[in-house]
């Protein structure tokens, strides 16, 4: 048994579910709320976020959190049997993608993780003061995948994987998924405060190095902005 994730996508969907097929013994780790339905060998079971043991280990998860913005906890979903499924949505309408860990790593923005086999992990990367007050990945720390496996990512609207050698490329952080471990990131504002405001774009992260770059068609904070305005129309 590998543990690695035996997944379809359903392609017919225009916001498709994930299936994740289990054997017994083997578990996934799923971003918690995602779950849509399972079979009756699937349990569901809430880990602590952190690693170590006893009263520690609640304490990291729970700074982690207060840091981050990342859940104390996460699911892991477990078969007792060869047939297990277990069925997954992302949490905003979009696209889902499947992403090779091994040779390649990555960094995940908030909201991109989905499921993680068990046979991969991640850990939360510190980052710089200037990186985390800009914000947007993860505040004072980043996840960062490790070992060898499939990451599950969603997205708000169309995904577009972008490939970069030794260049340089900026992007609006709020569409920016996930990015290689490879490459190196400064989050900034566009050109100055003021400008920023004049154009509109605020915050955005510019990419140096070779690797791979996903991103998203849709920004979900313009889209709160526009909603919350229609809001405050229908409520005055």
């Amino acid at each position: 048994m590998d543990n690695r994730m035996k997944y379809t996508i359903d392609s017919n969907m225009q916001f498709p579910l994930v299936e994740v097929g289990l054997e017994k013994g083997e578990s996934v780790y799923i971003s918690r709320g995602s779950m849509v339905y399972h079979t009756p060998s699937v349990t569901l079971n809430t880990e602590l976020n952190a690693k170590g043991t006893g009263v520690g280990k609640l304490f990291k998860a729970m700074a982690r959190s207060a840091v981050s913005g990342e859940s104390t906890f996460i699911t892991k979903a477990i078969s007792s049997a060869d047939d297990g499924v277990i069925a997954l949505a992302p949490s905003t309408p979009g696209q889902v993608v499947a992403l090779e860990l091994g040779e390649q790593q990555y960094r995940l923005n908030d909201g991109a993780f989905l499921a993680m086999d068990g046979s991969a992990s991640y850990t939360m990367e510190s980052q710089s003061i200037g990186k985390s007050l800009f914000g947007g990945q993860g505040g004072f720390f980043v996840m960062t995948t490790q070992g060898e496996g499939v990451l599950l990512a969603n997205t708000f609207g169309s995904i577009k994987k972008i490939s970069i050698e030794n260049q340089s490329l900026t992007i609006d952080n709020a569409h920016v998924v996930a990015w290689s471990t490879s490459l190196d990131y400064n989050i900034h504002t566009e050109n100055g405060w003021i400008q920023s405001i004049g154009t509109g774009e605020g915050i955005v992260n510019t990419f140096h190095g070779t690797g791979e770059i996903y991103i998203q068609s849709l920004n979900l904070q313009t889209f709160a902005e526009i909603m919350g305005s229609y809001l405050d129309r229908s409520g005055s």
